[in-house]
């Protein structure tokens, strides 16, 4: 009878003191609140006491969610038929992130009074892009070698390395804040967390425009070189039938929107959380499904409608390497190890030599 006894009463209380069946819904006391909530459920608790104010629409996330899969699967075949595998990686992990983020916004439906909930929407949606972006840069890389290296500012490499690092930083910034700002106890913590968080955002923001004002000079100064017709002098001729199509023209455009949009939505993100998470912009979800959702989906959908493996074709290992000739080819098979998307053959690059022959 009375292990009986006690173990009832154990049952009624937790370590803490909170009895799951009895929460005290008008304490103030952040602390109680705080242990409470892993009890709470719709309708037991406060609304003030939830992650965010309203409970996100599940039908327009869920179709969001489909979106992303369905382009997963569109940069897995595509990245695995053309080896391109380092612009596979960071898209396909890019994706992921996104479709666990709207998992999470579908959990938050469920219950948004868990902090697991509110963590698994806000994390993966706020660093996902900087993956995204990182495909961009290595994409961009290739596209300056293609159409004359001359005309830009920096060595075509240097795009990846330093903007991706960048996209690193502002990456690890968003997360620790991110973090810190979710799982804070009182107000001062918060609003310290959504401070870092804002930093990686702003950091994100600068990096993009960096690059966006990089792209336009170099496509002035290739401009310029074709007006003055020494264009034709320092073009690489391997690329001569990939800048003859109309689709590595196509791509350039796509590229660039995927850019355009994804900035936007860095810059919505600033502006959402500039008031922290109860801010009125955290908390209008229309506005969220408009800026952030779209804005990604449109842009990888570009870069999966124009994927650069379906572009470049075998072009995509030599562009990366900076190859210009057949001479380059040559020396470089001498220490051919394979690798990927950088092996490749002479009989290959002949083929776009010859419009003819190419497949």
């Amino acid at each position: 009878m009375m292990y009986t006894f006690i173990h009832l009463i154990s049952r009624a209380v937790d370590r803490n003191g909170i009895d799951p069946d009895n929460i005290d819904i008008h304490t103030n006391d952040p602390l109680i609140i705080a242990m409470s909530l892993k009890y709470c459920k719709i309708g037991k608790c406060p609304e003030a006491w939830q992650k965010i104010d309203y409970l996100p629409n599940i039908a327009g996330n869920v179709i969001y969610m489909l979106f992303f899969l369905t382009l997963f699967g569109g940069q897995l075949w595509f990245g695995i038929r053309n080896k391109t595998w380092s612009f596979m990686g960071t898209m396909c992990a890019g994706i992921l992130g996104e479709t666990v983020g709207y998992i999470g916004r579908v959990m938050l439906n469920l219950n948004p009074f868990i902090m697991n909930n509110f963590l698994v929407n806000l994390i993966p949606l706020t660093i996902a892009p900087a993956l995204l972006t990182a495909g961009i840069y290595l994409c961009f890389g290739r596209v300056i070698v293609a159409i004359g290296a001359e005309n830009s500012r920096i060595k075509h490499k240097l795009y990846a390395y330093i903007f991706v690092g960048c996209d690193l930083l502002a990456l690890v910034l968003q997360a620790i804040g991110g973090g810190m700002a979710a799982t804070a106890r009182d107000r001062k913590g918060s609003r310290q967390g959504v401070n870092i968080m804002i930093a990686g955002l702003i950091s994100q923001v600068i990096t993009m425009a960096l690059f966006l004002a990089l792209w336009a000079d170099f496509a002035l100064s290739t401009r310029r070189a074709k007006i003055s017709c020494s264009s034709s002098r320092t073009q690489p001729q391997l690329y001569d039938h990939l800048r003859s199509t109309k689709n590595f023209a196509f791509f350039q455009w796509a590229l660039f929107a995927a850019t355009i949009l994804i900035f936007i939505r860095c810059i919505y993100r600033v502006a959402e959380l500039w008031d922290g998470f109860s801010g009125s912009l955290a908390n209008h979800e229309a506005t969220f499904m408009i800026f952030e959702g779209p804005m990604i989906i449109l842009a990888v959908a570009a870069m999966t409608a124009f994927h650069p493996g379906r572009i470049f074709g075998d072009l995509w290992g030599p562009a990366g390497n900076g190859i210009k000739s057949m001479g380059n080819i040559a020396e470089d098979q001498a220490s051919f190890v394979p690798l990927g998307e950088h092996e490749w053959n002479t009989t290959t690059y002949h083929r776009v030599e010859h419009p003819g022959n190419v497949v």
